[in-house]
């Protein structure tokens, strides 16, 4: 094929359509006739966030638009500021993508396979847009296949522009919509089609939830406060058959003792003074759906009692009332306590636990999956915009990201989310910084930083003791003046790696 006639074919596939992710697929099947080819992605390095964002990739079978965030390593991001290329190149092939740091951890995250991998970055008036790569499975590239590829670098940089473009306009769009479509997409958001972390930190509780969602059994919801139990059990309920039935909730500690009755069975007119009429309590209102018990450790031993009747039989009777009424419910529990450790204190009864325990599923702390960080505070930054009715979506200052990664986050995601609104209401504008914001770590929950000093004669302990009684002195504070870093004459990415290998914590102590 001549070079006028395949760059003339593949520019009216690439530009000639507005929905990228189709565009890419066009032009990869086109791009196979001369070249291996089995996907495409096209990205860029987003310096605010310190992470790799996918915009759009395609296969010969399928293809996508996505906004999807992959956090990088200290020299993953070294690598993505292309600071360690060799310049004058428009495209770079490699033939052991797994050696370099980028490469490796985007492929590892999107779990895709790869032999050989070819990028070629695009750019716009000397301004960079981001990044082609395209990736073979079992093949290998040649400098032939990057001639080919060169010469599409203005038609992919001008349809990367656009799509960009067009996808800010949405954004545009989406801050003047109004509140009934607000509340649609929040109505969404909480049916489960949107859940942070899905397909990473909360990669195995999602697959729980695929696992249990089609089936009526008991789920038991377990995890710290804040850690979005609601949210897994609106995925649970929005997944299932039950879908277009109620979903009820309910606080079992927000209830008063003398109210639970009344409020979970309901009662008949006159029952008790004040029941001026009949009232349809949570479980009847939740028949043909899902009623989410939060809180269920905080429910009074009475109240147990009459929840595994509901449990055994499906079946309730009003207060006041003789009707037995059949209900068609599925159960969903949820606690941040021990419940074991309630029932070996006869706080809780264990009939009950056993009933509810059978299919128990636990949601980490977001210290332990803290890779959904930038995607979280992403998420919260556009939602808060739009609730605080800003004009334009703020962006996060890049060297807050090392201090938001470091932080132990003890409320979890609702304290991301409180953070990301206050940091707003003080700089509505940008960027967004968070050194005044963070309340410091309880020093209770960073044991690690300043252990007693070891005497152990072997060298990584030696060196874990010193680094420890340096962490201490400075308060856990790793980078900048006066930090562990500055103290040991280290680079502060070099004692971190020493950090992770010796398994000490970095969690900044209390003033």
């Amino acid at each position: 094929m001549e070079s006028d006639d395949f760059f003339r074919q593949a520019t009216l596939l690439i530009c000639g359509n507005l929905e990228i992710d189709k565009a890419l697929q066009s032009t990869l099947r086109f791009l196979q006739n001369v070249m291996p080819l089995d996907r495409i992605f096209l990205e860029y390095y987003d310096r605010n966030y310190k992470s790799m964002r996918t915009i759009a990739t395609a296969t010969d079978e399928a293809c996508s638009q996505m906004e999807l965030l992959t956090p990088l390593s200290q020299s993953a991001q070294q690598s993505a500021k292309l600071t360690d290329l060799p310049g004058g190149k428009d495209v770079y092939i490699f033939e052991k993508p797994y050696e370099r740091a980028i490469s490796r951890e985007m492929l590892e995250f999107h779990d895709v396979p790869c032999s050989s991998l070819m990028v070629m970055f695009l750019k716009s008036n000397e301004q960079m847009l981001g990044a082609l790569v395209l990736i073979t499975e079992k093949d290998h590239y040649n400098q032939s296949h990057a001639d080919w590829i060169a010469l599409l670098q203005d038609p992919f940089a001008i349809a990367t522009s656009n799509a960009i473009q067009h996808r800010e306009v949405l954004k545009l769009k989406e801050l003047l919509t109004d509140d009934n479509q607000y509340l649609n997409q929040e109505l969404y958001r909480l049916s489960g089609d949107e859940i942070i972390g899905a397909n990473f930190g909360l990669k195995d509780v999602m697959f729980h939830v695929r696992q249990v969602a089609p089936l009526d059994s008991p789920v038991l919801l377990s995890g710290e406060t804040g850690v979005g139990k609601d949210v897994i059990a609106h995925a649970i309920h929005y997944s299932s058959s039950r879908s277009k039935g109620p979903f009820v909730s309910v606080n079992c500690g927000a209830i008063p003792d003398t109210l639970i009755d009344s409020e979970l069975f309901g009662h008949e007119k006159g029952a008790f003074t004040g029941a001026i009429a009949q009232k349809r309590g949570r479980f009847e209102r939740a028949d043909k759906g899902t009623i989410f018990l939060d809180e269920i450790g905080e429910l009074p031993l009475d109240a147990q009692v009459r929840l595994l009747r509901v449990l055994q039989s499906k079946e309730i009777e009003r207060v006041g009332g003789i009707k037995t009424i059949h209900l068609d419910i599925r159960v969903i529990a949820a606690t941040n306590r021990n419940l074991q450790d309630l029932v070996n204190k006869g706080k809780f009864r264990e009939d009950l636990w056993f009933r509810l325990n059978v299919f128990p599923i636990w949601i980490p702390p977001l210290r332990e999956r803290k890779a959904d960080i930038p995607a979280l505070l992403q998420h919260f930054i556009g939602l808060k915009s739009r609730e605080l009715k800003l004009s334009s979506i703020p962006v996060i200052s890049p060297d807050s990201m090392d201090l938001l990664m470091d932080y132990p986050w003890p409320g979890n995601v609702r304290e991301v989310q409180n953070v990301v609104e206050r940091a707003l209401i003080l700089n509505p504008r940008g960027p967004l910084t968070f050194e005044n914001i963070l309340p410091p770590a309880h020093p209770e929950k960073s044991q690690d930083v300043g252990m007693p000093e070891t005497r152990s004669e072997k060298l990584d302990m030696v060196i874990s003791a010193h680094i420890r009684k340096v962490l201490s002195k400075t308060k856990g504070k790793i980078h900048g003046p006066g930090g562990a870093a500055e103290l040991l004459g280290v680079n502060a990415s070099t004692l971190r790696n020493r950090m992770n290998k010796l398994k000490i914590r970095y969690k900044k102590l209390a003033d």
